[in-house]
């Protein structure tokens, strides 16, 4: 569908951001590392600082991309070819992604237990959780996906005035943070509930955690595929 049609408002295209943002905002890994940071002896200091980290990463990235976009005037009717080109790519990106992720996954299960792997990155920042290394954990794990990519591509592509872009980028900034801010300020409300949810939540994760994050970026991927489709057809 066209992002706005003349005289029409934008609300739909912001919707449809912030549905792309809350699907590319679903990374356990991230919500991992919230909840090892809250379980420290400095949980409030520790999670404020990865939440830092992961605003600068969302704010800076959504700002360059949103410049690149605009200043390539894909929201021009001339520019509609362009404009859901790069809606399907990102869509076949974001499946191959989906396939890689689903292939390892496979062959992890299937390789036998190994006591000498070297542990991943988040293992190890979940291993010893450090005030020097938490804005960069918060920068490392919120580094642009798909679905943060689309999102600000669609706000981008949208005929809308400075104000209107603006705050549709920070709608999208808020919802891609939120593994972030949301256990924080859960934890400022109910901190020994919040504590011991966290817990019961990461067992949970590291047993489905790897297919929720291969569901999510397969439906970021079918949906911009979908989308980039009908809008070159």
């Amino acid at each position: 569908m066209p992002d706005r049609l003349p005289g029409a408002r934008v609300d739909g295209v912001f919707e449809q951001a912030a549905g792309l943002a809350a699907l590319g905002a679903i990374y356990p890994p991230a919500l991992l590392i919230a909840a090892v940071y809250l379980g420290s002896t400095s949980p409030r200091t520790m999670a404020t600082l990865y939440l830092v980290g992961a605003i600068l990463m969302t704010v800076v990235c959504g700002i360059v991309i949103l410049v690149v976009l605009r200043a390539s005037h894909l929201s021009l009717p001339t520019h509609h070819t362009p404009r859901y080109g790069l809606r399907l790519g990102l869509g076949v990106l974001a499946l191959a992604g989906a396939w890689y992720l689903t292939v390892r996954e496979r062959r992890r299960r299937q390789r036998p237990p190994t006591t000498g792997k070297k542990p991943s990155l988040v293992s190890r920042m979940a291993a010893r959780p450090r005030r020097s290394t938490a804005v960069a954990a918060g920068v490392l794990l919120f580094a642009p996906g798909a679905g943060f990519v689309a999102a600000v591509q669609v706000i981008a592509t949208a005929k809308a005035d400075l104000a209107s872009t603006i705050g549709a980028l920070v709608m999208v900034v808020f919802i891609d943070v939120a593994l972030a801010w949301l256990p924080l300020l859960v934890h400022i409300i109910a901190p020994d509930r919040t504590t011991r949810a966290l817990k019961a939540l990461d067992g949970w994760l590291g047993v489905h955690g790897r297919a929720l994050l291969i569901g999510a970026v397969g439906a970021i991927g079918l949906i911009l595929v979908i989308n980039g489709a009908i809008g070159l057809s």
